[in-house]
């Protein structure tokens, strides 16, 4: 099974999606991209998860974030779970989802947990920058669906971290003061974050959000 860590990059692949055949860094471009598994097709929890995807498509694309979602099922078999996908959560499915019968991608993205199913796919994210590299994992039981507005919120820390010299406290949300990074001196600071900050100790000084920067 892999074992993808942050910061590498994340491997390439050509797969069959229901929207044809994909290479994934064609398909991300200039982009980031999520890449997402699901146990299988026809499952409950998995229907509400692409519904919801399909919902957001607005507050990816604000982001530029493409994703793409993977099962081990065959495309006849996604074709019909779309439809529906789209009849029960009122949405219309408008990303690709890859056909892994093979498991091919499964297993290139550790993707199946044997300790939890030796067959299916674990509810495995994958957050990957435009360069390629990997800047985020989380890995979910299959019991347990997804949280979308976690994954907007950590991809709106990347990219304003990946730009600026913050980094995000806890519960933070998109709009809300940064941590400013503790290899700024004060010096700097003074000059990087025109807002001004607060020293609440020579390690910890928080200032409003800068404007993104990239």
């Amino acid at each position: 099974m892999s074992e993808l860590k942050l910061g590498d990059k994340a491997p390439n692949f050509d797969a069959e999606t229901s929207e044809g055949k994909i290479n994934f860094y064609d398909y991300l471009g200039d982009s980031w991209g999520i890449l997402f598994s699901h146990p299988a097709d026809y499952t409950p929890v998995c229907t509400t998860e692409l519904g919801t995807v399909a919902n957001y498509k607005a507050k990816f694309e604000k982001r530029n974030v493409k994703v793409m979602a993977l099962s081990v099922d065959g495309l006849e078999s996604h074709k019909g779970w779309i439809k529906d996908i789209n009849e029960t959560q009122n949405t219309t499915v408008n990303f690709p989802i890859i056909a892994d019968e093979d498991r091919k991608v499964s297993d290139l993205y550790g993707m199946i947990h044997p300790k939890a199913d030796d067959t299916l796919t674990v509810r495995s994210v994958f957050v990957i920058a435009p360069d390629k590299s990997i800047k985020m994992t989380l890995t979910y039981p299959a019991s347990t669906g997804r949280n979308f507005d976690e994954l907007i919120r950590v991809i709106d820390s990347l990219q304003l971290t990946a730009y600026n010299k913050v980094a995000t406290p806890a519960n933070w949300k998109n709009g809300e003061d940064v941590v400013i990074s503790p290899s700024v001196s004060n010096e700097e600071a003074d000059k990087m974050f025109p807002k001004g900050y607060k020293e609440i100790r020579p390690y910890l000084r928080m200032t409003p959000e800068p404007e993104l920067n990239n």
